[in-house]
């Protein structure tokens, strides 16, 4: 009784991170080539659950949450499109998209066929799963339904693994009530650094339940995710409320040729916050190229602290590399960019798929 009310009690919570007013864009989907539109191309707003197709005039209508998205433009036999839009492209309907027909050349066929993995899921396919889904709590409930789809090459010369995808990945997450369509660019893992990298665009869909009790597990569980998260972080940035919900920033520096962290006593001073009211954006230009990320509200997981023993018990620690004399823009969703011109390790690194939560994830 007292964890049902537990639950019950998580679903009412409300986030006021983000604002909930909306906008609407459309624009018209052409062939490149033939600058005819094209009827039924997929378009979304990446990592979120908002995504239409276009109709028999190429057109399409989208209505988004206030910030920033990167829109997905897929087709069969065409080349993925996209495109970075913002609350100032509200009432825009003069976009016009062109994407091209793909192009298979004797030359990837040939590479393919040479170091393509036969049995690819029997060798790699735990590997993929844990360094794409996790290893966190909620990806024992995570499944891929089409495994099938994927493909495995390994290069022995370079020892690099690299994993594509024939058609999109169907993601179900029981544990937080998603399912996810997710059109996969490409996988890789270098052996030599043993590093992974792996490049999509997802598309969410909420799962549907009568059940009152199930829909507040999702919703506790959603909340779970969400503290700590990268996007609870970005969100808690932009609106300067880092200390507020449980963040502290150092900088990590090289002394003596030891590794060291320093306290940052004025975040947004050390980060160089800078807030852009004409477009509701948040600049940052971090003094120091490491940041380190603590989130004091929770502990890490079991499993991650079983795999990193030398790591701290009672909070959450993350390193954000960014990129020497490069600074990122933050929408106020949460949406940042560009988000190759820094890379996540330690606790942010180590939760992958089965952790994500949309950009226009708001607990009512």
């Amino acid at each position: 009784m007292k964890k049902s009310l537990l639950l019950l009690l998580l679903a009412f919570v409300s986030l006021s991170a983000i604002s909930q007013s909306d906008y609407y864009v459309s624009g018209k989907i052409i062939d490149a080539l033939t600058k005819l539109p094209l009827l039924g191309a997929s378009v979304f707003a990446e990592n979120t659950t908002i995504g239409t197709a276009s109709n028999t005039e190429g057109v399409f209508h989208l209505q988004l949450p206030n910030g920033g998205y990167n829109l997905v433009i897929t087709f069969t036999g065409y080349q993925t499109e996209t495109k970075r839009i913002t609350t100032a492209d509200a009432g825009n309907n003069e976009m016009v998209i062109e994407i091209k027909q793909k192009e298979k050349s004797l030359e990837d066929v040939v590479v393919k066929a040479t170091y393509e993995v036969a049995d690819g899921w029997e060798k790699y396919g735990n590997f993929f799963l844990e360094n794409f889904i996790g290893k966190t709590t909620n990806s024992k409930q995570c499944t891929i339904k089409n495994k099938e789809v994927l493909k495995f090459y390994y290069y022995r010369r370079a020892k690099r693994l690299k994993i594509m995808a024939t058609a999109p990945l169907e993601i179900v997450n029981e544990a937080l009530g998603y399912t996810i369509k997710y059109e996969l660019d490409s996988f890789t893992h270098e052996y030599n650094t043993d590093a992974s990298q792996y490049t999509g665009y997802p598309l969410f869909e909420e799962m549907q339940s009568d059940n009152e009790a199930q829909k507040a597990k999702w919703n506790a569980a959603r909340l779970l995710a969400y503290n700590g998260s990268i996007l609870h972080f970005m969100r808690s940035l932009y609106n300067k409320r880092l200390k507020q919900e449980g963040f502290e920033i150092q900088f990590l520096i090289t002394l003596n040729g030891k590794e060291m962290a320093i306290p940052v006593k004025n975040f947004y001073g050390g980060l160089n916050y800078i807030k852009d009211d004409s477009t509701q954006t948040v600049e940052v230009w971090p003094n120091q190229h490491e940041v380190v990320v603590i989130y004091k509200n929770e502990e890490p997981e079991v499993n991650y602290q079983v795999a990193n023993p030398d790591q701290p018990a009672k909070f959450q620690l993350s390193i954000l590399s960014f990129v020497p004399n490069v600074s990122i823009i933050i929408e106020q969703n949460g949406y940042y960019f560009e988000q190759k011109d820094f890379t996540i390790n330690q606790y942010l690194g180590w939760e992958k798929m089965a952790d994500m939560l949309p950009y226009d994830f708001i607990l009512k």
